[in-house]
């Protein structure tokens, strides 16, 4: 069962690889047209797009790009002329930084929001809650993110807040790098502050909807009245019967919600222009760097594929009856 999983995630990862690469050799423009001086040649094209085997038959660029992934090797930027791999490397652990502290404040919130609404529901807090968290999660996030800036950098500023709630809008750090030891982590985490936001707030709406309606559906059950029956303390029962029974599904949807966090991960680097991943890949995109999109679309497919599959995996060990 294990193997046909892994042969299944596998498969999968390769048809998302095979999908991206025909569609970014088919969307318009001529990665040629990018890197070229003006004022170059016919031949001076011909040359270039010959050097980076641009001038193959399709199916001889795939099996050649795919060779070399197999083996390792995600090629070189056409535009940085450096190894995607150097490239890539230098984004993704501030990706993977403000991707999995929004992950885990997004499940965990979430969960806590959707528990408070699920144990009260019909009361005029989960009316609230109900109107807050759907709001936001329809909000797109460039809208939410630009907002945010509008509110907390902008607006606090032009209405007088106190200096710790005008909150810094784009870069990792202060532009001058006047800051050092804890005076430089201070300065990352506030600059960390709105982008985190962003993303943790979709994701939490989203994981509390579906929250509310688990803990609802469980509350209501006989092994749970029966327990309130019998005198057992609220706090007892909500953890150990409610939150038990919810958390199986929860995992998996927060596996599921990992690629909407991958591409809301995109928007906001763009916005608060945070040096990661997304970042990286959009900039690839407009500037028609292949090996660069490639390589990103080989970490994220990779990253999102293994998380789905842990999730199933996982599910065993937190719910027994799922075990054979």
């Amino acid at each position: 069962m294990l193997i046909h999983r892994v042969a299944g995630a596998i498969a999968l990862w390769w048809l998302v690889l095979t999908i991206t690469f025909l569609l970014i050799r088919a969307a318009p423009g001529d990665a040629i047209l990018f890197l070229i001086p003006p004022g170059a040649s016919a031949a001076d094209a011909a040359m270039l797009s010959a050097q980076l085997g641009l001038d193959a038959p399709l199916p001889v660029q795939y099996a050649r790009w795919l060779g070399s992934v197999v083996s390792g090797n995600l090629g070189e930027s056409f535009a940085l002329h450096q190894p995607v791999s150097v490239v890539l490397g230098d984004a993704l652990p501030v990706s993977l930084a403000l991707g999995g502290i929004s992950l885990a404040l997004t499940f965990i919130v979430g969960v806590a929001i959707g528990m408070l609404q699920g144990l009260r529901r019909g009361s005029r807090l989960d009316t609230a809650l109900t109107v807050v968290t759907t709001a936001v999660y329809a909000a797109p996030t460039f809208w939410l993110a630009l907002a945010l800036i509008a509110l907390f950098t902008y607006g606090a500023s032009q209405w007088g807040f106190p200096a710790a709630l005008r909150l810094p809008a784009f870069g990792i750090s202060e532009p001058a790098g006047q800051y050092r030891g804890l005076a430089a982590f201070i300065d990352t985490v506030r600059h960390a502050i709105l982008p985190v936001l962003v993303l943790a707030s979709v994701g939490a709406a989203g994981i509390a909807r579906y929250a509310r309606s688990s803990v609802a559906d469980v509350a209501s059950m006989d092994f749970v009245r029966t327990a309130r029956a019998k005198g057992a303390r609220g706090s007892a029962v909500n953890f150990r019967h409610i939150l038990k029974n919810v958390l199986p599904p929860m995992i998996v949807l927060l596996a599921l919600s990992l690629p909407g966090l991958v591409a809301g991960s995109v928007f906001v680097e763009t916005v608060f222009a945070w040096p990661g991943m997304g970042r990286v890949m959009l900039m690839a995109i407009l500037a028609r760097d292949y090996p660069v999109v490639m390589g990103a679309t080989v970490l994220y497919a990779g990253m999102v594929i293994l998380a789905n599959l842990a999730a199933e995996l996982a599910i065993p060990l937190v719910d027994p009856r799922r075990r054979k």
